[in-house]
């Protein structure tokens, strides 16, 4: 499988001059745990997650004032579509990040998360099996 295939479309895109709340309402209503941040002023685009909301709320900073600019991720990870989805997971494990984005020719075409690969199951896990002690239900 490819990149492409599993990627999901760009679904939420927020400024650097959003607030955290402003960009965290928009990830839950579009069910995603990452936001591409657009400026036209920067080189390229940015990604804020999940992770980065729950870091500021951990510090007791104010998500209805705290900026997008101020948590989003500096470096950018990206891949093709065209590469082999187990490229794209090796260098998500490498760089210890959730997500990356997809670039065609240039233009932003998508993101893949850890997510979107397992649920495809774009991943052979044939050979793992659940721990014994492994539990499903509420926690």
């Amino acid at each position: 499988m490819r990149v492409g295939e599993a990627m999901t479309p760009v679904s939420v895109i927020v400024g650097p001059a959003h607030t955290l709340r402003q960009a965290a309402e928009k990830m839950v209503a579009m069910r995603t745990g990452a936001a591409v941040v657009l400026d036209p002023s920067m080189p390229g685009p940015a990604v804020i997650t999940e992770r980065d909301l729950l870091r500021a709320l951990g510090d007791g900073l104010d998500p209805a004032t705290e900026l997008v600019e101020d948590h989003m991720r500096g470096t950018l990870v990206t891949a093709s579509p065209g590469w082999p989805i187990e490229q794209a997971a090796s260098l998500m494990i490498r760089q210890n990040i959730r997500h990356v984005i997809v670039f065609d020719v240039g233009e932003l075409v998508g993101v893949l998360s850890m997510r979107d690969i397992l649920r495809r199951g774009a991943i052979d896990l044939s050979g793992s099996a659940a721990p014994a002690d492994a539990t499903v239900g509420a926690a």
